[in-house]
């Protein structure tokens, strides 16, 4: 492959594309979108063995053995955006997920930090945004201190050493 910086963009955009099926295609993300969310559900089903839920299921994206259903965020940070943000949380208040499993990745995906965090630090930490009708949250480091989080960065780690 040439070098990419030589590339055009057309080039550019079309490999892209290829990635992005390939990652389709061994069911690593499930949408055509920015990858960052499907693999951070994909990790966390495989490491904990969740069943994923539909794409269009409201407010959950798996559910544990046990039933526990788990909203699951991930934020890729890079040198352009250090935002800790993690996509909106709808409907929070509704209770439509009993744990929020959320991952950082660095530019490259590699893990940062996970945790599972029960709905009840998230409603304590969370913001209402009535623009969007929904609620943001920040995974910054004081979260994995809260009471109930479990810290699951090593086994999010050993998931990707295994793909």
């Amino acid at each position: 492959m040439s070098r990419l910086n030589e590339t055009t963009v057309a080039d550019l955009l079309a490999l892209h594309t290829k990635i992005i099926e390939e990652l389709r295609s061994r069911s690593i993300v499930r949408s055509a979108n920015n990858p960052t969310g499907d693999f951070a559900e994909y990790l966390f089903c495989r490491t904990f063995g969740w069943q994923q839920a539909p794409n269009s299921e409201r407010g959950f994206d798996a559910t544990g053995e046990d039933g526990t259903r788990y909203q699951i965020k991930g934020r890729r940070i890079h040198k352009r955006n250090k935002s800790r943000q993690l996509s909106a949380v709808r409907d929070l208040v509704g209770g439509h997920f009993d744990v929020l499993a959320g991952v950082l990745f660095e530019d490259d995906f590699n893990v940062i930090r996970a945790a599972l965090i029960p709905r009840s630090v998230v409603e304590q930490q969370a913001t209402y945004v009535p623009h969007t009708n929904s609620s943001k949250f920040m995974l910054r480091d004081s979260v994995w201190m809260a009471q109930g989080v479990r810290d699951v960065t090593k086994e999010i780690r050993t998931a990707i050493q295994k793909l």
